[in-house]
């Protein structure tokens, strides 16, 4: 029972007794005090008219009918004279009981014990006999009824307004007291948020220590992150430039070529410091570290400004630069040889670069991607000075048709719901699946085949049509958890929280599911939307976690460390980037940095799971990583338990 329901049967049995005893109290004085009364009564009613009889010198008959004349007036239930002998002479009884108004059971609990009033009779100094008058009780027990009904009624009435008063009172403690509650709930699920201070004293210490609490636990998320960046920068990224080493790039350019949500086209750019073996001669260490600076600074704008831009240094001369977008290589590969020039002309004049550019199809494999850089690199090197070799594969006619007509066939395809689900499992440590992942799939040509996200998504993107085709993924995976009860989580694209009704289109789908459904649907968005939507994500899991929705980022990595408030985001699971995961058991630093990322997110509540695993030596290195999950062609590829 809680506090405050303790409070209130505190409360109101206090008020309850105090009612009864009050009650109680005054109705047994009350008794006692009109039975005295009553007593009295009978005595002076015997007294008066003993005295009348007195004055009749004797005469029984007058005596008689002075006697009957009495009782007659009322007010008696008997009256009896007896001589000096003790013999009655005269005696009247009520032939009917006064039924008194008050109820039986308040009779029978509070019977009245009136002994009957006795006087003398005397004619001169001789003693004529004695009279017996006992009056009627039933007005009393009307009189005690009704003074009881009026203190029942005004106690009650107190009892009232102190109940009334005590949920005022009540109410002033709650608030803050819910607020403290809100306020750990939160800590559990990894928002430390601080709250002002009441004016109670003792709820006024209890919410300073949660403040204390949570900005220290605050502060220790974020010591958390900082060590896991400086973890970053030591274990996956190059000493001297601070880029990613090749093992690394070569780690996010793959999963950067695997995403469903990327352009249909990107840029590649290698950069080569020419003769390093002479440049260490004719400068030393020292002047070649700041040529490679140089270039590596020139290439750190990108990825700090262009969510998605990746850049590396590969080996002790060569650098690279991904380019997520289409028809911006020749542009950037341009300005990029400019700001060479200008940060190499400080260091050395003579100082060669060679710059290879290319535009190909995303879905080109890496080894197609390379090749064709290292060939513009090649012709670039024959060059002096700093040289650009730029070649762009023009895009094929299908492709050319495509996106001009793309937008027609997507939104087609969404109205005649020409969709459907597949299924990949994650799975947990015991080879239970934890959810299905289920990308959608879209039937473009009503008599084709139905075409993967990749090849869809990116004009999808560009033509706002990504909530559509989340919702409908949404509305796919509810119906399908009716059907066989399990978990699924569908993608939510970031671009789709920019439409202003996705996500009340996505509590209304949500809602009209039973809860067994609900509680078995996740939502996931890749990390961009962490950083780039913020508010919307909050609002997001404000709006669908009470329903019983997961909330999942997918996609993550080092950037976690640099997203601001992760514990006020409302998650309850992240998924880790292949790029982060791949090649785990073969790398001791990836290891450990894995293992930071899981202590970090399991210390704001946070479940963690590996995406994009392929190979069973990682996925044990996952496994003694303290991870909750793994998915990817290894997970897909295991005997799963039902």
């Amino acid at each position: 029972m809680s506090l405050i329901r303790q409070i209130w049967c505190l409360v109101i049995g206090a008020v309850l007794v105090s009612v009864l005893g009050g009650v109680a109290v005054s109705t047994w004085s009350l008794r006692d005090l009109l039975q005295t009364q009553a007593q009295l009564k009978n005595n002076d009613n015997a007294n008066a008219l003993a005295l009348a009889l007195s004055q009749q010198k004797g005469d029984v008959e007058l005596m008689s009918l002075l006697i009957s004349a009495q009782f007659d007036a009322g007010a008696y239930d008997s009256v009896r004279w007896r001589n000096g002998q003790g013999k009655a002479v005269f005696e009247r009884h009520l032939e009917i009981a006064q039924k008194p108004q008050a109820p039986a059971w308040f009779v029978a609990l509070l019977p009245l014990q009136v002994a009957p009033g006795q006087a003398k009779v005397s004619d001169g100094w001789r003693a004529v006999g004695e009279v017996e008058v006992r009056g009627q009780t039933g007005y009393v027990h009307e009189a005690l009824w009704n003074a009881t009904l009026r203190a029942t009624l005004w106690l009650l009435l107190v009892g009232v307004i102190t109940g009334v008063t005590a949920a005022l009172v009540l109410s002033r403690l709650r608030r803050p007291l819910d607020t403290a509650v809100r306020q750990a709930e939160g800590v559990t699920e990894g928002r430390f948020e601080t709250v002002l201070e009441p004016q109670v004293p003792e709820m006024r210490k209890l919410t300073s220590a949660m403040n204390a609490m949570v900005l220290r636990t605050r502060q220790m998320f974020e010591a958390q992150a900082e060590q896991l960046r400086t973890l970053h920068h030591q274990l996956l990224c190059d000493e001297l430039t601070g880029l990613s080493h090749r093992r690394q790039f070569v780690a996010e350019l793959s999963s950067a070529l695997e995403r469903d949500d990327g352009p249909l086209r990107a840029g590649l750019v290698l950069l080569r410091l020419k003769d390093l073996q002479g440049l260490n001669q004719r400068l030393g260490h020292g002047g070649t570290d700041q040529a490679l600076l140089a270039m590596a600074q020139a290439l750190r704008v990108y990825p700090e400004q262009v969510r998605g831009c990746l850049a590396g240094r590969l080996n002790g001369s060569d650098f690279a630069l991904w380019l997520p977008a289409p028809k911006v290589v020749g542009d950037t590969a341009n300005a990029l040889a400019d700001a060479l020039r200008a940060g190499l002309q400080g260091v050395d004049p003579g100082i060669g670069v060679a710059l290879g550019a290319v535009e190909l199809p995303r879905d080109q494999p890496m080894s197609a991607w390379f090749a064709a850089a290292d060939a513009a690199l090649a012709q670039a090197e024959l060059g002096d000075g700093v040289v650009l070799e730029l070649r762009q594969v023009a895009p094929s006619e299908e492709v050319a048709q495509g996106e001009r007509a793309w937008r027609a066939l997507i939104s087609d395809a969404l109205v005649q719901q020409r969709s459907r689900l597949l299924e990949f499992p994650l799975i947990g440590r015991e080879r239970q699946v934890l959810h299905l992942e289920c990308p959608l799939q879209l039937k473009l040509n009503p008599l084709g085949e139905f075409e993967p996200a990749a090849r869809w998504l990116p004009l999808a993107l560009r033509h706002r049509l990504s909530a559509e085709a989340d919702l409908q993924a949404l509305a796919l995976a509810l119906a399908a958890i009716q059907q066989d009860h399990r978990p699924r989580c569908v993608n939510v694209a970031p671009a789709s929280l920019n439409d202003g009704s996705f996500i009340a289109r996505a509590r209304e789908l949500v809602q009209a599911a039973p809860m067994a459904v609900r509680r078995q649907i996740g939502l996931e968005l890749a990390e961009p939307a962490a950083v780039q939507h913020f508010e919307v994500l909050q609002e997001l899991g404000r709006q669908l976690r009470p329903l019983g929705v997961q909330l999942g980022l997918e996609h993550a990595g080092a950037g976690l460390a640099q997203i601001d408030r992760l514990f006020q985001a409302g998650l309850d699971y992240v998924k880790l980037d292949s790029s982060v995961v791949s090649g785990v058991s073969a790398d001791a630093g990836r290891a450990a940095f894995v293992r930071s990322l899981v202590v970090m997110l399991r210390s704001l509540s946070l479940k963690v799971y590996a995406e994009g695993v392929t190979d069973a030596l990682d996925a044990q290195a996952l496994w003694d990583c303290e991870l909750d999950g793994i998915t990817g062609p290894w997970a897909s590829a295991q005997d799963i338990k039902p």
